[in-house]
């Protein structure tokens, strides 16, 4: 079932599919690195009020489905 966020005016459900390539597409994110990538992204969205809803941290790329708040923006945080 969705998860729908609600406040005063609207009632909302918004989320962002995010992608980070490292440079030149190294595979650089395996084994203790990708690890603690993936904990740094717990760490920040949990910071924020942010809930990761899907996520995979590949060899050179990390892949996040989040869900946030209004206030939030991407471009911003």
């Amino acid at each position: 079932m969705d998860r729908y966020q609600r406040n005063g005016h609207a009632v909302y459900d918004i989320k962002y599919h995010m992608i980070w390539n490292t440079k030149y597409r190294y595979g650089v994110l395996k084994g203790k690195i990708g690890r603690r990538t993936r904990e740094l992204i717990r760490q920040g969205c949990q910071a924020r009020n942010i809930t990761i809803l899907q996520g995979s941290v590949g060899k050179d790329h990390v892949h996040i489905l989040i869900s946030c708040l209004t206030s939030l923006a991407p471009s911003k945080n």
